[in-house]
């Protein structure tokens, strides 16, 4: 079956470090652009970390962010959007103000933080944003618009004590997953990566089989469990990879260029 969407995650995936494309996956995009298959990215990213992405890459589609919350074109077109209500979203930032731990809003596309920390500094470094510092009382305000939350914790075992306490008090209101060993990420119910693949997938009139998704996280695995054909990262999980068709290389070593050229257009 000849692949007609084709879903990439970035952190990990097509974005290697210090935070930079390579020439050769962007030559593989621009390939299959060529082709005429459907390049798109899907992301836990806010759209405004997401879009130089997709600029950089060329493709001028909707891009999948805030994990599944919103789907918006290159030019701006909101194709879907899923936001939290208030009165949940209010009941998760009293939860984490009452414990002390960190969580950070995205009110129509702006971050918004509490308090500045380090761990505010790194995010910023890493999504080249800027967050406004409202107060908890300023958080519950900003209910705007608001895709997702993100918490994140000192270490992987104290993030997933969290994560098991989330669930417990907000079964059913929200949806839990993990970016990253340290991310928690927070959305309205059956939101994801995989929720979002499969409208878009339906609007453009592609099949399922027809879609082919890579990527190297936790939060990537019910996308690539969507998908038809599914690739996991060389520096995936454990957890993705068994669950994955394919496994292709690391990032670091254009490991998405590796499938492109091996599982798209089956080159040796």
């Amino acid at each position: 079956m000849k692949i007609k969407l084709f879903v990439s995650d970035i952190d990990g995936t097509i974005l290697q470090t210090p935070k930079k494309i390579s020439a050769r996956n962007i030559d593989a995009v621009k390939k299959m652009v060529d082709a005429g298959i459907v390049v798109t990215i899907a992301t836990g990213r806010m759209y405004r970390a997401a879009l130089p992405i997709a600029k950089e890459l060329g493709v001028d589609v909707p891009i999948i962010t805030y994990n599944g919350g919103l789907i918006k074109s290159v030019n701006g077109e909101i194709i879907h959007a899923q936001y939290l209500p208030e009165k949940v979203l209010v009941d998760v930032i009293n939860f984490y103000e009452r414990r002390g731990w960190h969580l950070q809003s995205y009110s129509d596309d702006n971050l918004i933080v509490p308090a500045y920390n380090d761990f505010v500094r790194l995010y910023e470094s890493n999504q080249k944003v800027k967050a406004s510092v409202v107060g908890w009382d300023g958080m519950k305000e900003k209910t705007f618009h608001v895709c997702k939350l993100l918490s994140i914790s000192d270490n992987e075992e104290e993030n997933s004590r969290r994560m098991a306490e989330l669930k417990k008090n907000f079964a059913g209101k929200i949806e839990v997953t993990k970016s990253a060993p340290i991310f928690t990420e927070i959305m309205c119910p059956n939101v994801s990566k995989a929720s979002a693949v499969k409208i878009l997938a339906e609007k453009i009139g592609v099949k399922r089989e027809e879609v082919m998704a890579i990527g190297d996280s936790y939060n990537d695995l019910p996308m690539l469990q969507a998908a038809g054909v599914s690739v996991a990262m060389g520096n995936a999980t454990d957890d993705v990879k068994k669950f994955c068709d394919f496994v292709t290389g690391n990032c670091e070593d254009d490991g998405f260029a590796e499938a492109v050229e091996k599982f798209v257009f089956n080159e040796s």
